[in-house]
């Protein structure tokens, strides 16, 4: 049979708390019994003396051991409780009050007697039973001279046979059963109250392990199960124990919910790349199935510019294959970091180069602020020149005839550089800002037309910055231009 930790504890504290009474209850009792003892015999201590003292048989010496023997059993008539015995000098029984067979001693240790008569403040002090040879009993002892010749001892057994007999009897008696049914029933109370502290201390250990439970039925999903709440005290252990699980299975629940978001948006990025790879191809097939089929027909001008078409179409498709496959890279951590220090101007310039005859084509003026921009940086030239070509491009093609674009690089009191490029073009609406770092996601307002890219070059800027311990941001406005900004670590220089 298979046992909860309620269970066990309770089973535990039975055993013990059982083993804990039996022990209270026979100190108690031994405690009792000793303190019983040490007080009759010190009330009974003179018994034996004043006996010599005032019988006639005895004070002058014994010498008629049956009249010693009447006297005794007269005695015991008026003291049930006690039993007497006269032993010589060397501990031998010569005459006693019991009937005959009832003493199953012939002799006594003396030791006993001795140490009482001497020291009668060593109480309880035991001395053998005449009328049982494993038993010792509490005693009163005085020594018997004949003509100042010792010969021998009373001997007065206190709480002899008859006394333990009806003390037996009394024991048997109904007030003493009520007084241990009530020692039972608060013995009882204390036992269950015990129990139901047990009980208040584990519930929050079963309800932990109940809710684990259901979460594994529900396949790690917390949208249809209801988790219990636990208290926020620091002390209690069992509560904390259970906000971390709660806290941990909650993350857990959120990275089953990312890796399914993620799933869907590269499934979502496949259906986007297939088609835009679709496109390219489908047209440079059509150019070439023109060429192939009617070339004769055609004029050297028309023949050139299907062909031009058809090259355009090529470059789309490696550009896009080339970002692709970037991205790929990105996302599985297999593109490294080699940073140097260089001039950060420099390489603004030589990418604003590049884009010179298409921003003349546009009528679009390309800026640098300040125009002597002449910072030592820390990071990667070529990735970071292939983040300012993605966000100057980007800036061309969404900005239109006479508009204006301008790099502008500023320092920070951190020792930080930031760089922001902006444009006067159409602009982003507020509630695409988040969204548009995601893979192959263009803005609804986005220009369409000459493009060369599927979405995925602002995804890659995020990842390359991010490498560089970089992190992009964007502002915009529609109507009135965008701008995005990056941070970089600059190059201390030494005076």
């Amino acid at each position: 049979m298979k046992l909860s930790l309620y269970q066990k504890l309770a089973i535990s504290l039975v055993v013990i708390f059982c083993f804990i009474c039996a022990l209270v209850y026979g100190w108690s009792k031994q405690l009792e019994l000793t303190s019983k003892h040490h007080a009759e015999q010190n009330l009974h201590l003179a018994l034996a003396e004043h006996l010599v003292q005032d019988n006639p048989l005895i004070k002058e010496g014994v010498y008629d051991y049956k009249a010693l023997e009447n006297l005794f059993h007269t005695l015991m008539l008026l003291g049930p409780a006690f039993e007497f015995y006269f032993v010589d000098e060397t501990g031998k029984i010569l005459t006693y009050s019991a009937k005959p067979g009832k003493v199953k001693r012939t002799h006594i240790s003396l030791t006993p007697l001795k140490r009482l008569i001497n020291d009668p403040s060593a109480a309880p002090i035991y001395g053998d039973n005449p009328r049982n040879k494993e038993q010792q009993k509490i005693f009163s002892a005085a020594p018997v001279f004949n003509q100042d010749k010792l010969q021998g001892y009373l001997y007065v057994i206190i709480g002899g046979e008859a006394y333990d007999t009806s003390l037996s009897t009394v024991k048997n008696n109904d007030k003493l059963w009520l007084a241990a049914l009530w020692l039972g029933s608060a013995l009882s109370f204390l036992f269950i109250a015990m129990l139901i502290l047990l009980r208040f201390f584990t519930n929050p250990i079963q309800r932990l392990a109940r809710d684990v439970s259901n979460i594994e039925a529900a396949n790690y999903s917390l949208t249809d199960t209801k988790l219990s709440n636990y208290s926020t005290q620091k002390s209690n252990e069992v509560h904390s124990l259970g906000r971390s699980i709660q806290a941990m299975l909650t993350r857990i629940n959120e990275q089953f919910k990312e890796l399914e978001q993620g799933d869907k948006q590269r499934k979502e990025l496949l259906t986007h790349l297939s088609h835009d790879l679709r496109t390219p191809l489908a047209s440079l097939q059509g150019f070439l199935e023109v060429l192939n089929q009617s070339g004769e027909q055609l004029s050297k001008q028309e023949q050139q510019e299907y062909l031009q078409v058809s090259l355009n179409n090529c470059g789309q498709l490696k550009l896009l294959i080339e970002q692709i496959f970037e991205l790929a890279h990105l996302e599985n951590g297999e593109i490294s970091i080699n940073k140097e220090t260089f001039n950060l101007g420099e390489l603004i310039y030589d990418c604003m180069a590049k884009f010179s005859l298409a921003v003349d084509k546009k009528g679009i003026s390309l800026s640098v602020e300040p125009a002597i921009c002449d910072f030592p940086v820390v990071a990667d030239i070529a990735k970071l020149e292939r983040v300012l070509s993605n966000l100057i491009d980007n800036a061309i093609r969404h900005t239109p005839r006479g508009g204006s674009i301008a790099v502008h690089v500023k320092r920070s009191n951190d020792n930080q550089l930031f760089v922001h490029v902006s444009d006067t073009g159409v602009g982003i609406k507020e509630d695409e800002l988040n969204a548009i770092f995601d893979p192959h996601y263009q803005a609804s307002n986005s220009n369409k037309e000459g493009r060369q890219q599927g979405g995925l070059g602002l995804a890659i800027c995020r990842g390359l910055l991010k490498l560089m311990d970089s992190e992009i941001h964007v502002q915009s406005e529609i109507g009135k231009g965008t701008m995005f900004s990056f941070n970089l670590p600059q190059k201390k220089v030494l005076s």
